[in-house]
């Protein structure tokens, strides 16, 4: 494997919590000797007002020469017409079609649950999010939604073998009484596709019904598989059974490449106050270890999290405390 990861700081609270991250990351190397360095690459508001684009192409050739990302939080313009985010841009260029983002709650954090360990994976490449949006005219618009039988087959493998890892059961989140070509099309190869995991358990379950069942009985679940908007709305709302989006990290997984990023957003209502809460990044640069192969390292940082959590001592104003990112970041670093 290349040696390097490419890191882009991103906007808002971006720069915070990753420098949080790469603290994390030295006192890591230095213990374990990862032995991966990293450059850092321009993207987001900060590219868009220097070249006009939030991601331009010397980023993705620079990005190209690293074996994996570190991504912060960046913001996407809303107005109609602007360009596609940044980790949508770059999920379809490195063909990332496999969203990762586990669910599990952690100790010392005031949640709905203690004892969830749920993984929800999201199709990452195609459905609403695939950009094939038009203006018929100035009073109505149209978004394709696509579905593939190639893009289903391989997001339904990586759950299935998720889901060998763990409980061996995954559960396809779908609404084909309403959508009755993509997301039948959805169903029918995941079944297909559960034939080549006989120890695995597959069920279904409307999304709306899903929806209700992870408030209501969330152990229930193991592996939730689901489209790419589906699986971005229930992951973030899985979250919040667990502390929020400030504990949640992801991973952006493809054949040869993977981004990994926290799930919240820039919140640039609280940038530069020195209050975000880092861990949703470090978290993210735990599944980048493991994805490399530093399973040690990645194990250790883990474990240094739950620690620091379960002693209090600093916790973000998010986490009911009063420390800064900095005093929380100290903390994980010193029980690495």
């Amino acid at each position: 494997m290349n040696s390097k990861f490419s890191v882009i700081y991103g906007d808002g609270i971006g720069p915070e919590v990753i420098t949080s991250a790469l603290e994390v990351y030295e006192a890591l190397n230095e213990k374990f000797n990862v032995g991966l360095e990293y450059i850092v690459v321009d993207a987001g508001l900060s590219a868009y007002k220097k070249y006009g684009t939030n991601l331009p192409e010397q980023s993705i050739n620079a990005i190209s020469e690293t074996c994996c990302l570190l991504k912060g939080p960046t913001t996407t313009l809303e107005e109609p017409g602007s360009e596609l985010g940044v980790p949508v841009k770059i999920r379809k260029r490195f063909d990332l079609f496999a969203n990762i983002r586990p669910v599990k709650s952690l100790p010392g954090v005031k949640s709905l649950y203690s004892d969830l360990d749920i993984l929800i994976v999201r199709e990452n490449t195609e459905g609403m999010y695939s950009g094939a949006e038009y203006m018929i005219n100035k009073d109505v618009s149209i978004g394709v939604r696509v579905a593939t039988r190639a893009g289903a087959e391989r997001v339904f493998r990586v759950a299935f073998r998720e889901a060998e890892k763990r409980r061996r059961q995954v559960t396809l989140g779908h609404k084909a009484n309403v959508l009755k070509a993509t997301d039948m099309l959805y169903k029918q190869v995941f079944y297909e596709v559960s034939r080549e995991f006989e120890l695995v358990k597959a069920s279904e379950m409307h999304i709306d019904a899903l929806a209700m069942n992870l408030i209501l009985k969330p152990q229930q679940f193991d592996v939730i598989v689901t489209e790419n908007l589906f699986g971005d709305i229930i992951s973030d709302e899985a979250s919040a059974l667990v502390g929020g989006l400030g504990l949640s990290p992801s991973a952006n997984i493809g054949e040869r490449f993977a981004m990994f990023e926290p799930v919240h957003g820039s919140a640039p209502d609280i940038a530069g106050k020195g209050i975000a809460n880092p861990i949703a990044a470090v978290l993210s640069l735990k599944m980048l270890l493991e994805w490399a192969g530093a399973q040690k390292a990645a194990s250790s940082l883990e474990s240094a999290v739950r620690s620091t959590l379960s002693e209090g001592r600093a916790l973000t104003p998010d986490l009911g405390g009063s420390a800064t990112t900095k005093d929380l970041t100290k903390e994980i670093i010193k029980n690495i």
